[in-house]
């Protein structure tokens, strides 16, 4: 076949491994292997892993809410429907310190291997450079 449906009450949602931030992964879903495709619901509160890419580039497209992203030393503030391209090598951290939900849709490519769990120490330092739980320097909603 070529083309593949995921309905959205079909995706698979889950916490993600380092910050419990909600997340179905679209392109594995689908069976896409030269991509990424990931949804993140960061709620109040919530941030991703600070971290860069050796070789893949992301798009970051806001859907819902208000986009907030730290792209190395600036900060972004983006609307709904707003899209973003950070480069490889390039440290990067979405996070939502409003008062609503926000939905992102994150694609990459080529896919870079992501599983925090498989890495080595090396791959892990390089990746997060400042561990793969650090915060935004951002207050957050109280």
């Amino acid at each position: 076949m070529s083309y593949r449906v995921l309905p959205a009450d079909q995706a698979f949602w889950r916490p993600s491994n380092q910050l419990g931030v909600d997340n179905t992964d679209l392109a594995g879903q689908l069976g896409a292997t030269s991509l990424g495709a990931r949804l993140w619901q960061l709620r109040p509160g919530q941030f991703s892993t600070r971290h860069r890419h050796a070789e893949e580039h992301e798009l970051y497209v806001v859907l819902e809410g208000i986009g907030r992203i730290r792209v190395a030393d600036d900060l972004l503030t983006l609307a709904p429907l707003s899209a973003l391209l950070v480069e490889p090598r390039t440290v990067r951290q979405v996070f939502n310190d409003t008062d609503a939900d926000a939905l992102w849709l994150v694609v990459g490519a080529p896919p870079e291997a992501a599983n925090t769990l498989e890495m080595t120490p090396e791959k892990l330092a390089d990746m997060y450079p400042d561990g793969p739980r650090a915060p935004p320097p951002e207050p957050t909603p109280g």
